[in-house]
């Protein structure tokens, strides 16, 4: 029987969905992409099936997850990006070799290099990254309210104020924590 792994946590924005790929960074760690073989499942999912990954491999991924992560973070809260993200950002997307090709429904896939290599995948996340950290799309970076996640998402809502990086999880949450603890407030005397 084959290990059970985390569910992905899936989102819209590639960039962001990927640093997702480890969640609850500041409580019990959550790695949803623990083996090679995740990094290609989660690549699948998100339209960049690759052949095969190697472990070095998943090390420049989580090395890539984590530079998006810290850019990002830094850019939500208005700080200075560090050089280091910066630097890794950048070298990750000049390696890949993967094109945009529009569908005849009029949508943007990716379509790899001829051995679809994991190095052309991280280049389109990497690529997704600079586009939000650069503020080329509509939309604000933030972070998640939950003190255990904190994890950097893009907020796409009309008024740009959205609270949890997945509402059906930290914001869930949230919402049952605030709701079991008014439960248990003594009730005033009447």
């Amino acid at each position: 029987m084959p290990a059970a792994f985390p569910d992905f946590r899936l989102g819209k924005v590639l960039a962001t969905s990927f640093t997702g790929t480890l969640s609850e960074r500041h409580g019990d760690a959550v790695e949803r992409i623990p083996t090679p073989r995740r990094l290609v499942d989660w690549l699948a999912v998100n339209g960049l099936a690759v052949d095969s990954c190697t472990a070095a491999q998943l090390e420049l991924a989580r090395e890539l997850r984590e530079s998006i992560h810290a850019a990002a973070t830094a850019a939500a809260l208005g700080d200075t990006l560090p050089a280091a993200a910066v630097h890794v950002i950048n070298e990750r997307s000049a390696q890949g070799r993967a094109a945009a090709v529009l569908t005849p429904e009029g949508e943007r896939h990716w379509r790899l290099g001829p051995e679809a290599r994991v190095e052309d995948a991280l280049g389109v996340i990497a690529a997704d990254a600079i586009d939000i950290v650069a503020g080329e799309r509509d939309g604000r970076l933030a972070l998640c309210a939950s003190p255990t996640c904190r994890a950097a998402f893009f907020d796409t809502s009309r008024s740009r104020t959205r609270r949890w990086c997945d509402m059906n999880t930290c914001g869930n949450r949230e919402k049952k924590a605030r709701f079991h603890g008014r439960r248990k407030e003594p009730r005033a005397a009447g």
